[in-house]
């Protein structure tokens, strides 16, 4: 009889150790299978392979797009030259593309027209980074100080309004060399675009993020670089590419009226001496570096950018 009972035990605890093996066994396999189904509802390189190929599909496709847009307008350009459209516009005397072509090879073979372009790109170069550096400062001032706005904002909306070409006489009894002329009035041209944009995105940061940042003790520096910077970048980034482009604006009337090199100098000389190829030369030379410096100006901004387009 005792030995009956001490048996019974012995089999207890074995029938238990035999359930937890079973336990342990089933447990495994479905532990397994979890992670196999992790590792299956993750990307593979297939999947991200076809997603790269789906965007340089849709890259191509735009730049198709956009190629046969600039053909289809380079064909009623031949089309209004060639048969002398008139149209209230008159098109009997304008060289058409072919012949434009030929001049700007004709260009493109000569030192000269290179030493318009690098002296029109020295004066931009020059006069864009004085207003962009100046005008971020001005427009972060204002933003953030009432009375430093109070300060330099009448000035701004006096100034604003008043041409590049208004610009010019003034501009020669300031400074002493023409090339300063030139120079003012295109750093003029573009300090107001910046200033206007830097300070309407300083003055779009949410208010809240501002208290919520006070309320955690950060420091009016802290919340300056960490909560209004970031905010403002955007506008800021649009300003710098707006002033870009009427900075050529700007620097094409200081070298039409008293430049000797530069690019707008060379489509008024054209245009003095009745040349129509070379006047259109020059306007698409102005055009294309204009489009090409903006371009910069985008690219350089885009890293200031990356948090904004993480977010989407």
């Amino acid at each position: 009889m005792n030995a009956h009972a001490h048996i019974a035990p012995q089999a207890t605890v074995k029938m238990a150790a035999v359930d937890e093996r079973a336990d342990i066994a089933v447990t495994a396999p479905a532990t397994a299978a979890e992670a196999e189904s992790s590792r299956s509802s993750r990307p593979d390189a297939g999947e991200e392979r076809s997603e790269w190929m789906a965007g340089l599909t849709m890259s191509v496709a735009r730049w198709a797009v956009r190629l046969s847009a600039l053909l289809a307008g380079l064909a009623c350009w031949h089309y209004a030259s060639s048969t002398g459209l008139t149209l209230y516009v008159r098109f009997e005397q304008i060289p058409g593309p072919l012949k434009v072509g030929e001049a700007l090879i004709n260009q493109l073979q000569h030192v000269a027209f290179y030493l318009h372009i690098g002296a029109s790109l020295r004066r931009i170069a020059i006069s864009y980074s004085l207003a962009a550096g100046i005008g971020i400062t001005l427009g972060l001032l204002m933003g953030r100080s009432r009375f430093i706005r109070d300060l330099i904002f009448p000035y701004v909306e006096i100034l604003r309004p008043i041409p590049g070409v208004a610009w010019i006489p003034l501009a020669i009894l300031l400074w002493p060399t023409e090339e300063g002329s030139i120079i003012y009035i295109t750093f003029l041209g573009a300090l107001f675009p910046i200033i206007l944009n830097t300070l309407h995105g300083v003055e779009q940061t949410p208010e809240v993020l501002v208290r919520a940042a006070q309320s955690l003790g950060a420091s009016r520096m802290c919340i300056f670089r960490h909560v209004v910077l970031p905010g403002a970048l955007p506008s800021i980034c649009a300003g710098l590419a707006i002033g870009m482009g009427v900075s050529w604006f700007s620097l094409l009337a200081g070298e039409i009226i008293s430049g000797q090199y530069g690019i707008g100098y060379f489509t008024w000389n054209a245009y003095s001496i009745i040349n129509p190829p070379d006047i259109i030369v020059g306007m698409l030379t102005i055009g294309l570096l204009g489009a090409a410096t903006t371009a910069l100006v985008y690219l350089i901004t885009r890293p200031a950018l990356a948090w904004q387009r993480k977010a989407r």
